[in-house]
């Protein structure tokens, strides 16, 4: 056994006076080794029942190796790729029997041993080519010398190794269930859900666990690792190793370093990098999404796009040993975008419309005659909606909307308009809409710029108020209603009953005060002032003003609460 050891030693150590120990299965020893993360990082040894991480460059093989000591022993050796595929041979190498310095104390000189042993073809136990996460396991091993090597041809890459002599007390990587498929339990236009059967390591070995879900449009993922690796900047993804005793000049030459050209391995020449430093690869961002969500065995995946394909990954997290299993995952195809229903507006029609929360409504108008112009007016009774028009495909007019607008367009000969009304994320909309090619003859009042309703405080009394609002050039008819309201109307409540689309045919008879018309050339002077009688002492009052069109179509303006004295 001991012959074992001094091959091991001087295949993986430099001439020189200071040693350093092969990895233990001694706790103690064994945390304080793994610790050093450099001691694992430069060294060709795999540690017995701990994961190791390191990189590997394209078209250069990399060689691991460790000792079993004992005949009859198990032994699991596990690979995960990330990134790209990997090649990879695990084989038993034969060993001399003798050692020339055994008796003296001086052993052969290292590169004779490395000789000795890494060209010497040992003997073959397991090979794979893939991205799978792949493993050999062995219930009864013997002893000696085992050599892993790694080949990757698509690209530098990342991988994970573990190797243990003690597999069944190890269980490092969360079990799966009996059926380790993912499964889509409903599907929608923009969310998925998923389903899947628990782990056994949470319910039967005790021990914590987390799921992690993975969304993308590309394909499902083998790994945890292969996911980590795209979520990455760029190709050079991993951490620059440093020189060790297993960087060959290939490697240099990847990092800008001069090679010797001794670094030939498997037909592939080294070349010298014009620039000093490492060469960076960019990638493009890819649209992946990774989502932990704690023990639970269900999830809905939210925000997605309409008529599109995504894979759905899931990975159990062993939450001591951050080391995960990936479920057999799955894709699936959300539903289409609900069909719009355009609906036709007529000339010089006034046209209600209802556009639910984040909804959009099509509408389309197509002039009958041959046309100069056409006016648009909407009336957006709640909210802000957004219109946009397109005259034959070409998008003319994109606007946001508040109360009344009025849009001219250019007209074209046998034109056709698409107009879009889109709602706010605030909640649903209600607006009236009134295309026409002759705009003389419409049916939406002309409003001043401000339609608030100012009160006069001064001429308040216990039975009266006074008020005043601006009108237009245009004649137009305005009418006055009142309501009775608590002390405590606030203005939410207010905000509620702003629906400005609501005539004065909703009200009740008793709130009207009076209907007059009024106008002036000169807009300075357009402002009517009305006493509002009746009214009782202490109390508060909703005052609302309509102005109607000439086609009966109503606005009302901004409402306004007064409160009549209670002592005069």
């Amino acid at each position: 056994m001991m012959l074992l050891h001094w091959c091991l030693l001087w295949l993986l150590l430099p001439l020189s006076s200071r040693t350093q120990k092969l990895p233990t299965r001694d706790e103690e020893l064994f945390q304080m080794q793994i610790r050093d993360k450099a001691f694992f990082h430069d060294s060709s040894v795999i540690p017995d029942g701990a994961e190791i991480s390191s990189y590997l460059f394209r078209d250069t093989l990399k060689r691991y190796f460790f000792v079993v000591e004992e005949d009859n022993t198990p032994l699991s050796v596990t690979v995960t790729p990330c990134d790209a595929p990997l090649e990879w041979k695990l084989s038993l190498q034969e060993l001399p029997e003798e050692t020339s310095g055994e008796g003296s104390g001086e052993p052969e000189p290292l590169e004779q041993q490395k000789q000795q042993i890494i060209h010497e073809k040992g003997t073959e136990l397991f090979s794979y080519k893939g991205n799978d996460v792949e493993y050999f396991i062995s219930s009864s091993s013997p002893s000696g010398l085992y050599q892993l090597e790694l080949l990757s041809t698509e690209k530098d890459t990342h991988f994970k190794v573990y190797a243990t002599t003690t597999p069944e007390s190890d269980q490092p990587y969360p079990e799966l269930p009996y059926d380790p498929r993912v499964d889509v339990t409903s599907l929608g236009r923009t969310t998925v859900t998923l389903a899947w059967k628990p782990s056994p390591t949470a319910s039967l070995l005790k021990q914590p666990i987390q799921y992690c879900v993975v969304i993308n449009k590309e394909h499902n993922f083998k790994s945890l690792c292969a996911v980590e690796a795209k979520l990455s900047a760029d190709d050079a993804f991993m951490m620059a190793p440093k020189p060790g005793l297993d960087f060959s000049p290939f490697d240099f030459a990847h990092f800008g370093f001069p090679s010797d050209n001794s670094g030939k391995e498997r037909g592939f020449l080294a070349k010298p990098s014009p620039k000093i430093g490492r060469h960076i690869y960019s990638r493009p961002k890819v649209d992946i999404q990774k989502i932990c969500i704690g023990n639970k065995n269900i999830f809905t995946v939210s925000d997605l796009k309409p008529d599109t394909q995504y894979y759905f990954d899931v990975f159990v997290v062993n939450s001591n040993s951050n080391m995960s299993t990936a479920y057999v995952g799955t894709f699936a195809r959300t539903k289409e975008e609900a069909k719009q229903k355009t609906v036709d507006l007529k000339d010089g029609k006034v046209s209600d419309v209802f556009v639910k929360r984040k909804g959009a409504k099509f509408l389309r108008f197509a002039p009958v005659s041959s046309h100069q112009k056409v006016t648009v007016f909407i009336h957006s009774c709640l909210d802000t909606v957004q219109i946009q028009v397109r005259r034959d495909g070409k998008l003319i007019l994109s606007q946001n909307v508040e109360g009344i607008r009025q849009f001219q367009l250019r007209g074209k000969p046998k034109a056709k308009y698409l107009i879009r009304l889109k709602g706010n994320k605030k909640g649903a909309s209600m607006l009236k809409i009134l295309a026409t090619t002759r705009p003389s003859k419409q049916s939406f009042p002309s409003l001043p710029e401000d339609t608030r309703i100012k009160a006069f405080d001064k001429l308040r009394t216990c039975s009266s108020a006074t008020v005043a609002w601006l009108g237009t050039q245009e004649r137009n008819k305005f009418c006055i209603y009142k309501k009775e309201v608590d002390d405590n109307y606030n203005e939410d409540q207010k905000k509620r009953e702003q629906n400005q689309c609501l005539g004065p045919d909703t009200r009740k008879k008793s709130e009207k005060v009076l209907c007059k018309y009024f106008h002036s050339q000169n807009l300075q002077k357009a402002v009517t002032t009305e006493t509002i009688k009746g009214l009782q002492p202490g109390k508060s009052y909703l005052l609302d003003v309509y102005v109607i069109g000439h086609g009966g179509h109503s606005v009302k303006y901004q409402s306004k609460v007064v409160k009549t004295r209670k002592f005069c």
